[in-house]
């Protein structure tokens, strides 16, 4: 607690003066589209101050351009502090799109084209692993959007810090009002217009994370959990969620459940797997669909089918499945987005996307 409260009171003396002069300039102009706190002290990296540093194998120089260099506590608790004054800000409500990768974005260039046209009502968020030191073209979507990562390895504690780590850079901006957690092979299944409005005027519910409870899933509870969780409590899911801004905030909030995840999640406990789903269902989260938009196939063992060849048939059939919800009824459109998909499919996705997805 009091570790806590140090970097609070420490990162406070530093951010109110910002805060004040935001205030300040939003009394004076409610159009201010968008808002992004941070303290005085923390720049905000862009193309004319981008990291550079040495040679990418060879001669080249490689220009790596990142949103800030905020540390985590101070990210997490300018996130947290964020929401507080959005009801300030005026814009069209964003759909803030989260890259958790490896490195390379080598479908970029269809997310491109699924992008292209609808500037203002998306935001990108890109997290490599530390190590990968390339950054995309000036003039893409990508380019200068990538937050200050550390390494995330599935399963382990540090894949729910990166997802974290995500949410709160996408909360810094308060126009955005969903949060949708993607990786390097993940695709989009519609065009941006049927994305948007699926998620900004979904009747049923604003957040869709898969969680459910079996027998094979109650193995890997630790009992050292209890009691902040119970068996009852414990669930399981997929990693890839969309949701709204008001559960964003309570996961990197949260300070009841994370913790223990990080002190007992260990093998055969995944945490990737096992954290959302609990910690919504322990706080009884509202307004969740209890179900993911992204389609993923299960055929090979514990890895998830990848797709090197793709047809209008496999694309339809993943789009096209009337057994599912969306919290109050069933509906015709039960994923929004795919995967696994590698670089080698990326051509015929390209031919494809027009007549099946409708864009590009």
């Amino acid at each position: 607690m009091a570790f806590a409260l140090g970097i609070a009171s420490n990162f406070l003396l530093r951010f109110l003066p910002a805060t004040a002069t935001m205030i300040q300039l939003i009394a004076a102009d409610l159009s201010v589209p968008a808002l992004v706190l941070r303290p005085p002290s923390l720049r905000l990296l862009g193309d004319d101050n981008a990291k550079e540093s040495g040679s990418n194998g060879g001669n080249e120089s490689w220009r790596m351009v990142m949103l800030h260099n905020m540390t985590d506590d101070e990210l997490l608790l300018a996130a947290s502090m964020a929401p507080r004054i959005s009801s300030l800000v005026q814009g069209a409500p964003k759909v803030a799109f989260m890259f958790l990768v490896r490195g390379e974005l080598p479908l970029a260039p269809l997310w491109e084209r699924f992008f292209h046209g609808h500037t203002g009502l998306f935001s990108v968020y890109v997290h490599p692993d530390p190590s990968y030191l390339g950054s995309p073209e000036k003039g893409s979507v990508f380019y200068g959007r990538r937050v200050p990562s550390k390494e995330a390895r599935w399963g382990q504690s540090s894949i729910v810090e990166a997802e974290r780590r995500l949410l709160a850079n996408a909360l810094l901006d308060t126009t955005n009002e969903h949060f949708v957690l993607l990786s390097e092979t993940c695709i989009p299944l519609y065009n941006f217009t049927t994305v948007y409005s699926y998620l900004m005027h979904s009747t049923g519910a604003t957040s869709f994370i898969d969680l459910f409870d079996n027998a094979s899933s109650r193995g890997r509870y630790k009992r050292a959990m209890a009691p902040a969780i119970t068996p009852a409590q414990w669930r399981k899911g997929s990693q890839w969620f969309a949701v709204d801004r008001s559960l964003a905030l309570r996961v990197i909030e949260d300070v009841t459940y994370f913790p223990v995840f990080q002190r007992h999640c260990s093998a055969p406990c995944i945490m990737d797997e096992h954290y959302l789903p609990t910690f919504v269902a322990a706080s009884r989260c509202n307004g969740n669909a209890n179900r993911t938009l992204t389609y993923t196939r299960w055929t090979r063992g514990p890895h998830p089918d990848s797709y090197n060849e793709v047809s209008v048939g496999l694309l339809e059939g993943m789009r096209i499945n009337k057994n599912c919800t969306d919290g109050g009824g069933n509906t015709s459109v039960c994923y929004l987005f795919a995967r696994k998909f590698p670089s080698r499919a990326l051509p015929e996705l390209l031919r494809l996307a027009p007549r099946v997805m409708r864009f590009g």
